[in-house]
């Protein structure tokens, strides 16, 4: 199914009117000019959002783009008060930013079951029973409901995740992630073969935590060029950047420089935190390259990985775990 991955859309929220106010007057055979008892109206309904954590995308919306809420009901004599409009729930993935047309954040859901009310019902009328008093003793008069205006909004999806995978495509990013996790991300032999981003659970005795592959990145992302620009947003959800390099890439240092430019480009709070460079497909080289490979990254904590062999798979997850708990 194309199109399947949904983390950016627009829809169109009204929430309900306000009932009106009723004008009526006690009417009985026994009771001379009975005074007014016009109920209030009832309040119109909400819309609310809630965050649910087995959503992953917005694809539940692509073709429920109107969102309307039931309007309160009129007020009723014998100050009965009309029935409240039924609020109309929204279910979103955790990690969803609200917008408003101009692109100001509303709010952000980064909860399972978390629940907003992003726009309230108005609220009903007076009836005409509201406005008795010493001086006006039968008001022919009530309030009609609040009437609420429709807004179009954005959802934005920025996945949480504890750890994303940043490298340039065909580093081995999902099959590392086929492997430490039971996630069945696309896999080929060629470029751009991830399209959308993948998320996995590793365990870790009794704990775990969350790994997200974004598409691969390449050299001008953050300006558009290839297919990571699109998804470089959910990177700023990350709580620990896991860089993959290929061990027959080149020029791996130039690579990485590369890889840090474009988050810098994006996002400069980006390089603030914590990461960790893995050398994928490590099998293929000896232990003098590697010795080679640690002297271009002093600075860095570099760890050689093989999802073919499992060569340093245990160290990798282990030196994650540690970086999440410092975090947390």
């Amino acid at each position: 199914m194309k199109n399947c991955f949904v983390d950016f859309i627009k829809i169109y929220c009204k929430s309900g009117n306000g009932g009106s106010g009723c004008v009526h007057f006690h009417r009985n055979r026994y009771v001379h000019r009975g005074g007014p008892d016009g109920g209030t109206g009832g309040k119109g309904g909400d819309i609310i959002i809630q965050g649910n954590s087995h959503i992953h995308t917005f694809l539940h919306l692509k073709y429920h783009k109107h969102w309307i809420a039931k309007s309160g009901f009129p007020g009723k004599g014998n100050n009965i008060t009309g029935a409240n409009g039924e609020d109309l729930l929204i279910e979103v993935p955790v990690g969803t930013i609200v917008k408003d047309e101009k692109e100001n954040i509303i709010m952000e859901i980064t909860q399972n079951y978390q629940k907003r009310i992003l726009f309230k019902g108005g609220t009903g009328g007076k009836g005409n029973s509201f406005f008795k008093n010493s001086v006006c003793q039968s008001p022919y008069y009530a309030q009609p409901g609040i009437k609420t205006k429709g807004n179009w909004i954005f959802l934005e999806l920025k996945i949480l995740a504890d750890v994303g995978f940043i490298g340039f495509p065909n580093t081995g990013k999902s099959t590392l992630l086929s492997v430490i996790t039971k996630a069945k991300p696309k896999i080929g032999n060629f470029s751009f073969t991830t399209k959308t981003p993948n998320i996995g659970v590793v365990k870790v005795d009794f704990n775990s935590f969350l790994v997200a592959d974004i598409p691969g990145i390449i050299d001008k992302a953050s300006e558009g060029k290839g297919l990571g620009h699109r998804f470089l947003r959910h990177i700023e959800r990350n709580s620990v950047l896991l860089f993959l390099i290929s061990s027959d890439t080149k020029d791996k240092k130039k690579e990485y420089l590369i890889l840090l430019n474009e988050l810098k480009k994006f996002n400069s709070n980006l390089l603030n935190k914590k990461r960790l460079l893995a050398i994928s497909k490590s099998d293929l080289i000896n232990d003098d390259k590697k010795k080679k490979i640690k002297g271009f990254f002093l600075k860095e904590n570099v760890v050689f990985i093989s999802s073919f062999t499992k060569e340093g798979l245990s160290e990798l997850i282990e030196k994650l775990w540690e970086l999440i708990r410092i975090l947390n």
